[in-house]
């Protein structure tokens, strides 16, 4: 009887425990709930240890990547970690046939190897504050929705204007709680930031698109840049005078690795998501929205996997592109999968149900009574012309690149009809995007992808252009904006393509996209009404603000997960797993002979598990989306033990229903990437410049 209690207890503790996971926390705010939290789960940090203004604390060791994916100091040197496909722009943009360093990888042994990137950059929250009040200053409710904003964004001006802060830092203001509450930023940018190492594609991207979004994971997803400052330790452009960064804190790597129900913190910059979204919002994302998307893609990427396995060259090109397009649109997949096994639609109607009844309890149905029933009238209005919109967006702009061309072109003439003063920075525009097209373009697959994507969008295909146009040779393109305004207006709107394209691209600016700006707008001020309403008419439900590109801390458990009948998935990848997918020749799972020579070896060195095992690739209950690429997993006492990259597939409904039962993100083990640096590239000046602890021991 005591056994059976005992074990009652233990489930009773653990359904508690996965309740309280989910949610990507303010690091300002972390006192109390969420400190009580993050202890239970087996942390022994505090609240300010994690983010402290005064002292310096983890905060200060995470870096936002390129404003796209998240990165961390490793080193007292400014040595930074962050993912292989977050850094593969700069690592393709330094490869070429004589040195694929996406084949063979990359290793600066000296800082003097080390590779300058133009244009990319690593920013640091020094400071966050809530602003809610002088945010919303003079905003009234007899305001149009215009009106309101106009407001808010002159009192934002004002706060960054006002903010205490030294001359080579920034700041920015934000909304949360679909602009219930505003918070300011103080932000440090360095812009000279320089490739350090980078594993080849076969472990940076081992799986490729076939292993993406899924579990049992084996890929080495990272690559090491280095952060340069001025003499002063302060941002400054690229210069051989600067000097390694010396940051105000640096995480520690942890050697004793990671076991099941371990605690994890995922600190990073996750990108976007909709927690709050009503059911009907959800069943028209899955089975409207998604579905349209998803098959333009597939029919794109059909043409471009093709093309790269049939030419190395177009291989290398392409490499960026291809990953772009294959990574969302096998995440919209996940994404309706794990939708309908969750039942989240069903389950969120019944919250709707639960949230109408307190409404009426607390009497609040005259407030706020409206919101569902509008919701349902607002979506059935606005379904056709957001599928429309995003199609326009997928063929125009993402899979085809005569198309965006042509859309770019487009958009200089529109800068230079509003004003002719316009035509010299319009032009420089255009011109910057052409060349950037054309540094990594091929005519033949981009012909391909048109005759594939073009019928989704409309009937008129004419594929002819191709043969005729000036874009699809930098020469002839760039030759179209030679002369004077007139001049070159004149030979853009002559050009076969841009003839085709440009009535498309009108009907998307003047109707289309209009339509959906008013639309969208509707539903946007109802989403902040709704928000409102949640928390007054459930105020003891837990309320995360969703990501919006700022700095958040999530926090959960090492564990594995069963995504259906009878399958369940131990939280740990090893490197026998990488033998056993091995296909030699394959562009998916070949592997390195240097690889192979280890394995047989086991030559792990210091890296191996308790059992002589290469670990790679571990879960985690942490609730991330896109943006938290790159994002440290810190371990209970502060130190890194992985580096966070992806989530299994069912789980990426976690961007608007995070399940514990389900949702799980996926990170590298930080003892495969010193493995990788140590063992395989020999860089082991890298591993010198590390704290390397054993905490648990």
């Amino acid at each position: 009887m005591k056994i059976t209690k005992i074990i009652f207890l233990l489930i009773v503790i653990q359904i508690q425990v996965q309740a309280q996971q989910g949610g990507m926390w303010i690091p300002s705010l972390l006192k109390g709930m969420n400190e009580s939290e993050m202890q239970s789960l087996g942390s022994k940090l505090s609240a300010k240890d994690i983010y402290d203004v005064n002292n310096s604390s983890l905060k200060d060791a995470i870096g936002h990547f390129n404003g796209g994916c998240t990165s961390e100091v490793i080193s007292p040197k400014g040595l930074l970690l962050t993912n292989h496909h977050c850094g593969f722009g700069q690592i393709q943009s330094h490869s070429s046939l004589e040195n694929d360093y996406l084949k063979d990888g990359f290793w600066a042994m000296s800082l003097e190897e080390e590779l300058p990137n133009e244009g990319l950059y690593v920013e640091f929250i020094i400071r966050i504050e809530d602003v809610t009040k002088l945010a919303l200053a003079g905003v009234t409710a007899e305001m149009t929705e215009a009106e309101k904003q106009s407001q808010i964004d002159k009192n934002n001006n004002t706060l960054q204007k006002e903010a205490k802060k030294e001359d080579w830092q920034d700041t920015k203001v934000k909304a949360f709680y679909k602009g219930n509450q505003y918070f300011l930023f103080v932000t440090e940018r360095f812009e000279d930031i320089r490739l350090v190492g980078a594993p080849p594609t076969s472990i940076g991207k081992f799986g490729s698109d076939t292993d993406n979004w899924v579990f049992p994971r084996h890929t080495g997803d990272f690559s090491m840049f280095r952060i340069y400052a001025d003499a002063n330790n302060r941002p400054a452009t690229y210069s051989k005078e600067n000097m390694p960064y010396k940051p105000k804190h640096f995480l520690p790597v942890s050697l004793d690795g990671i076991a099941e129900g371990d605690f994890t913190m995922v600190f990073g910059f996750p990108s976007r998501t909709d927690e709050y979204l009503p059911a009907v919002a959800i069943e028209h994302i899955t089975k409207e929205f998604n579905p349209s998307n998803i098959a333009i893609r597939k029919a794109a990427l059909k043409v471009i996997d093709a093309k790269m396995k049939e030419s190395d060259e177009i291989r290398i090109k392409y490499a960026s592109k291809q990953a772009r397009i294959a990574n969302a649109w096998k995440k919209w997949i996940g994404e309706n999968l794990g939708i309908e096994k969750s039942n989240a639609i069903e389950n969120r109607r019944a919250f709707e149900a639960s949230f109408t009844k307190a409404l009426s309890k607390k009497g609040l149905e005259e407030t706020y009574g409206n919101i569902l029933p509008e919701f349902e009238a607002l979506y059935a209005d606005f379904a056709p012309v957001n599928i429309k919109r995003r199609n326009f967006i997928e063929v125009f702009i993402i899979t085809n690149e005569l198309m965006q061309m042509t859309y770019r072109a487009y958009q200089m003439e529109r800068a230079i009809n509003a004003n002719k003063d316009n035509f010299e920075k319009a032009k420089g525009s255009l011109s910057s995007r052409l060349n950037n097209i054309h540094k990594n373009y091929d005519v033949g697959v981009d012909k391909g992808v048109f005759n594939k994507v073009m019928p989704f969008y409309t009937k008129n295909i004419d594929a002819s252009i191709y043969d005729k146009t000036a874009f699809v040779n930098l020469e002839s393109a760039l030759a179209l904006l030679d002369g004077n305004t007139k001049q070159v207006l004149k030979k853009i709107n002559n050009d076969p393509a841009y003839i085709y394209a440009k009535p498309m691209i009108e009907a998307f600016y003047n109707d289309i996209n209009k339509d959906f700006q008013q639309k969208s707008t509707a539903i946007s001020a109802l989403q902040k009404q709704y928000m409102k309403a949640l928390m007054e008419a459930l105020p003891t439900a837990r309320y995360f603000p969703d990501a919006n590109g700022t700095l958040r801390v999530t926090y959960g458990q090492v564990r594995g997960y069963s995504p259906r009948d009878a399958v369940y998935y131990n939280p740990v990848s090893y490197l026998d797993g990488v033998i056993e997918k091995y296909i030699p020749g394959d562009y998916e799972f070949d592997v390195p002979e240097r690889l192979l020579d280890l394995y047989e070896a086991k030559d792990f060195g210091q890296y191996a598990d308790a059992n002589g095992k290469m670990p790679v690739c571990f879960l985690g209950t942490n609730h991330t989306t896109g943006g938290n690429s790159g994002s440290p997993a810190i371990d209970a006492n502060g130190n890194l033990v992985g580096l966070n990259f992806d989530r299994v597939w069912e789980g990426t409904m976690s961007d608007m229903n995070y399940d514990p039962e389900i949702c799980r993100n996926i990170m590298v083990d930080v003892r495969y990437v010193l493995f990788i640096i140590d063992k395989y590239a020999g860089a082991t000046h890298l591993i010198d410049e590390m704290e390397l602890v054993h905490p648990k021991k």
